[in-house]
């Protein structure tokens, strides 16, 4: 019998030891009850008393009623004392490394590797605070970011489910560099990968961090209240730079978000084709137009400004960045609220990184106070961010189908939205996380 004849009468026997594994895999998911008794349905607006939400694996497979559920007796999770709403979500985060502080140098007081494994607690602490997905945008030392997720994403840590920046696009001397040293410091190549002065360098650093493991990009438009030398109103890039992002990220099917805070950069992003603007500082009547027309998405991290005024002062920030944080904050928080009033698509972010991790969630309160109602300020948060990162088939609510991500916290954050800092439990994708 030759070697083709063999394998032809192998290849069916195969077939069904394969098909024998799947099938195991299959039937031996994990099925979970999760019992909840008062649940957020972020899709229709409305709350669901004594609910029962089955997960089989990593997603949710049914929600129903307690009462009509079968007592298995065994795999229930009781929430019944609490609200359970789905994974929350921060689209502006810097998980890796160490927070914010009043040393300039302090990027460099540290390797790769450290900043990585400081990442591993900004992470866990994220998760343990109910965000059970983020977007990192960005990191002085390229793709420490990436490193992180993939940790995460293997199993090996805990954290949230990352979408991630590689390194900051940026001019030189921008917004996204390491910045406020002397002429002939030579700041490494590492934390520079991303510096681009032209079209072509644009496209080029793109096609980088994209082989790099970047799963979008995110643009320095104009300066940064806290990059030394830059000025937060100033434009960094010519619309056409922008777009040149925008078009290169496009071939590889990922979308381009750009720091922006000044009235002229915001608009220049925009008209370039972004998904989002991050701070949206100095966001004026224009700009709001623009960004409803186009379809672009604010993320604006309105409780920053306190906390940098405060600690800042306390801990002896310079002059410059508590100048800067103090001109951009308020006028923020109205655009903002105009932003609300106007309709413009809003996503949650708030720069955690600057302040300690674990406290995302001390904004909503910030967000209810410029605008929001609680219900939407919760869907900022959750679908509204899916919906951002084109991930709303599979996040963003408690839905049949999608990842099994739900928190529980005490009491209820529709009468009083700072609840949501009180965390009892989560899961994210059917993994029991924390169960308080």
């Amino acid at each position: 019998m030759t070697h083709s004849h063999s394998l032809r009468r192998f290849q069916p026997t195969l077939c069904v030891l394969l098909l024998g594994l799947l099938a195991s895999g299959i039937s031996h998911a994990e099925t979970v009850w999760v019992r909840a008794g008062k649940l957020i349905d972020v899709e229709r607006g409305r709350v669901l008393n004594d609910q029962v939400i089955r997960i089989d694996g990593e997603r949710i497979v049914s929600i129903s009623d307690f009462k009509a559920a079968t007592d298995t007796k065994t795999g229930w999770i009781d929430w019944s004392g609490y609200t359970v709403l789905p994974g929350l979500m921060d689209l502006h985060t810097h998980l890796v490394g160490s927070i914010m502080s009043s040393e300039i140098a302090a990027p460099l007081y540290t390797s790769g590797a450290d900043d990585v494994l400081q990442g591993v607690e900004n992470a866990r602490r994220t998760l343990r605070a109910g965000f059970t997905t983020v977007r990192d945008v960005g990191c002085y030392r390229a793709f420490t970011d990436v490193s992180l997720r993939k940790a995460i994403d293997s199993g090996i840590i805990e954290g949230p489910r990352m979408f991630v920046a590689g390194a900051y696009i940026t001019v030189t001397g921008g917004g996204g560099e390491v910045t406020g040293f002397a002429p002939d410091v030579v700041v490494p190549a590492e934390m520079r990968r991303g510096v681009a002065n032209s079209e072509t360098e644009i496209r080029e650093r793109v096609r980088d961090l994209i082989r790099g493991g970047a799963t979008f990009i995110k643009i320095i438009a104009t300066g940064a209240v806290l990059a030394a030398g830059t000025t937060p109103g100033t434009a960094e890039y010519s619309e056409a730079e922008i777009k040149a992002a925008v078009d290169e990220a496009a071939q590889s099917g990922i979308f381009v978000t750009a720091h922006a805070h000044g009235a002229e950069g915001i608009k220049r992003a925009v008209r370039a084709g972004v998904r989002s603007i991050e701070h949206g500082s100095y966001l004026d009547d224009e700009g709001i137009a623009l960004m409803k027309k186009h379809g672009t998405w604010l993320v604006a991290d309105i409780y920053n400004g306190d906390y940098i005024a405060e600690v800042g002062r306390r801990d002896h920030w310079t002059e410059e960045i508590l100048r800067k944080n103090d001109e951009t904050t308020q006028t923020q928080r109205e655009g903002f609220a105009k932003a609300v009033k106007a309709g413009v698509r809003i996503a949650y972010g708030t720069d955690s990184g600057v302040y300690p991790h674990g406290d995302n969630a001390r904004q909503f309160v910030y967000m209810v106070r410029y605008g929001l109602t609680p219900m939407d300020a919760i869907r900022a948060a959750t679908l509204n961010s899916a919906q951002l990162l084109n991930k709303e088939r599979e996040l963003g609510s408690i839905a049949a189908g999608k990842f099994a991500d739900l928190i529980a916290v005490a009491g209820d954050p529709l009468a009083d939205i700072d609840k949501l800092r009180q965390v009892r439990g989560v899961i994210k994708a059917g993994q029991k996380i924390r169960l308080d």
